[in-house]
Parts: structure tokens; sequence; C-alpha cells
């Protein structure tokens, strides 16, 4: 099977902005804490990953959403989730090229205010990530990682997250096998970015296919050589750049 071109690749990740399934990272409903991107390839496919790990009060827990839009993708949902099969052959026929993936580094428990989800409880010491106890942060430690507390009293859940993205990155964002999980086994990591230039989406005008970055990836993707990412544009990736998530 030929490589798809690269810009056949744009056409799709262009598709899924589009559809909404192209990560916005000032999502009005996610507090974005971290992002991470990876690149895989094979002779015959490709596939791009964008980890994003954040805070939606709405979900409860902070949660790292794993996106991948690929040629081909591997452990798709089986016809049993789904009512009937008009509605698998919908997921299938609207999702053609991205899958949708979640994982919860952070353990649920008594560290969260039980009356109000969005808050740290006040006698909590400490909150499991990937199943080791750390310890609750003090006050002034935040100021470390340029959080700044929105009411010095109480500690909010977001801000907590963004604390953990900053000590304990590697823990909150997915393990190799995480963010490999809509990838084809085959497929060899070729390139990884802990931080890139990313498009604002929310803007109609702003795609992949107008992105320096996503032009040059997409050109590692057809080739395979990673060296025709040469970045031009200062990275925005960290949350301070993007006030607006979760403010919905």
């Amino acid at each position: 099977m030929k490589q798809l071109g690269s810009d056949a690749i744009l056409a799709i990740l262009d598709d899924c902005c589009d559809a909404f399934t192209f990560p916005m990272l000032d999502n009005g409903y996610v507090y974005l804490a971290a992002t991470r991107l990876s690149v895989f390839r094979s002779d015959n496919d490709w596939a791009l990953v964008i980890e994003v790990f954040g805070f939606s009060p709405r979900a409860g827990l902070p949660d790292t959403h794993i996106h991948t839009f690929a040629s081909h993708l591997h452990n798709r949902d089986t016809p049993a989730r789904y009512v009937s099969a008009e509605a698998y052959e919908n997921y299938l026929r609207n999702n053609p090229n991205n899958e949708s993936r979640f994982v919860y580094p952070i353990s649920d428990g008594d560290w969260q205010d039980p009356d109000d989800l969005e808050l740290v409880a006040e006698d909590a010491r400490t909150v499991i990530v990937r199943g080791q106890p750390r310890p609750i942060p003090s006050r002034h430690e935040f100021a470390r990682y340029g959080i700044s507390l929105t009411d010095p009293s109480r500690v909010r859940v977001f801000e907590l997250s963004r604390f953990l993205a900053g000590a304990l990155r590697d823990d909150v964002l997915g393990t190799r096998e995480e963010r490999r999980v809509s990838v084809l086994p085959e497929m060899s990591q070729i390139l990884q970015l802990e931080d890139w230039n990313h498009p604002n989406v929310v803007d109609d005008k702003s795609r992949p296919s107008g992105s320096p970055t996503f032009l040059q990836l997409a050109e590692v993707l057809s080739t395979g050589r990673t060296d025709r990412y040469e970045p031009t544009s200062s990275p925005n990736t960290h949350w301070r750049n993007w006030p607006d998530g979760g403010t919905l």
C-alpha cells in the first residue's frame, strides 16, 4: 500500500477540525495542563498522536485524552458497544481516520471536596498518581510552576492538575502503551514533541493545513524524514497560552 502524501494527510486533519475531533487547546470545557505529540510510521501507514492532560469540571476527574489520527487505526470500538448495527456503522463512517481514548492517571478519592469536585479538600494531604501517593503541595509551591491560585484559601483541582503536570509530567501523560492504544503494532515512533506551535482551531480559518508545524509534520509522516520538522514558530502548547480553556 502506498503511503498517503502530505496533502492527503493534511486534508484528514482538516476534516477532523471540521468535525471537532482535532484538539482545541482552549477548549472552554477543559482546563489545559499538559500536552505531548508523537509521530509513528511504517512502510505502509502513518499515525499522529496528541495527548492532552487537563481537568473538565463536567467529567469530575482529571484525565488524559489521547487523540489518534492515522491512515489505519488499531483497536477500534467493537459493535457490542453500540445500541445497533446502524450506530456502529455511523461511528466508523464518521471517524474513519481518528480515534479518541481517555486514561485517568489520578485516582478518585477523598482528596477532592465531596461538596464541590472543582476544589481540593481542605484536609487533603496526598493524591494518588499512577498508584503512588503524592503530597498535596503547600500554597507557596504552586508559584514554582507559574501557578497563581484563584483563591489562596482554597486550591482548585485544575490548579493541582497543572502543578502535577509540572512536577510529574511523565506520570500524568500517557504511558508508551496508552500512547499507542490506537496505533498499528507494526508502526515505529520516529518523533516526539514536548511542545510545538498549535493552531488556534477555534478559528474556522485556522487549520492544520495552514499551520507551519503541521505542514512540516505532514512531510515527516509522508516521507519518514524527521529532518523535515524544523520549527519556525515559537511553541505555544503551555497552558498559560490558552487562558480561555475551562472557562465555560
